[in-house]
Order: C-alpha cells, then sequence, then structure tokens
C-alpha cells in the first residue's frame, strides 16, 4: 500500500490491527466505529501507539454511579473481550460521589 509516498511493508495479521501502520489508525476507527452503541454515557476512543477507549459521565447521585457501571458491564458483555483490568483505571473530579467500580468482578484502581 503506497499513501503520499509511504509504502507499508507485508505483514501477517491473525486478529486485530497492526501496530505502527500507515493504515492502523484508520482501521482502528472503522473496527471500532460502533462501540459506542448502547452506551448511556460519553465514549471517547482514540489510537496513538495503542488504542484507548475511555467511557466517562457526570455523577451527581447514586443513579448516575449505577448507570455508569452498567454501561461497563453491559459494554463488556456486548463487546467480548478480554479486558486486562490493571489496564483499567477510574479518575474522579470533584468531591461529590466518588464510588468504586469493578469490570468481570475486578475491582478498578482509583487514581488521582
Amino acid at each position: 500500500m503506497c499513501l503520499r509516498g509511504t509504502v507499508s511493508d507485508w505483514l501477517a495479521v491473525f486478529s486485530g490491527v497492526p501496530q505502527l501502520s500507515v493504515l492502523g489508525p484508520l482501521l482502528f476507527l472503522i473496527f471500532i466505529n460502533d462501540l459506542d452503541y448502547g452506551i448511556k454515557n460519553w465514549i471517547l476512543k482514540f489510537t496513538d501507539r495503542e488504542n484507548f477507549t475511555k467511557i466517562f459521565g457526570k455523577i451527581l447521585n447514586v443513579m448516575d454511579t449505577v448507570r455508569l457501571q452498567e454501561d461497563l458491564i453491559e459494554w463488556a458483555e456486548e463487546w467480548p473481550m478480554m479486558f486486562n483490568a490493571s489496564k483499567c483505571k477510574v479518575m474522579h473530579f470533584g468531591k461529590k460521589v466518588m464510588p468504586d467500580y469493578n469490570m468481570r468482578g475486578q475491582h478498578l484502581l482509583t487514581v488521582t
């Protein structure tokens, strides 16, 4: 493949998106285009050297907390992926409600 004078080498890919390639970021966006289907909160999807997805929401009460936790559970079930809980983090802004979250029974670390 040649794009603006840059040629990519051939690479056998058995799953996922090839890293550090010319088409990798575009393929990533095509593959995850419908990733946010059914999510009630906001979601950000981007890639640089790794692929990242962030689900976030405004938490004003317990129901907002429940809604965000449900998004995590439903999202994990909808996209049967193995999540590495040690790479999943929770960050709180403000001082109102600071609940704990989990993904597939594993507690998610809260960071500052």
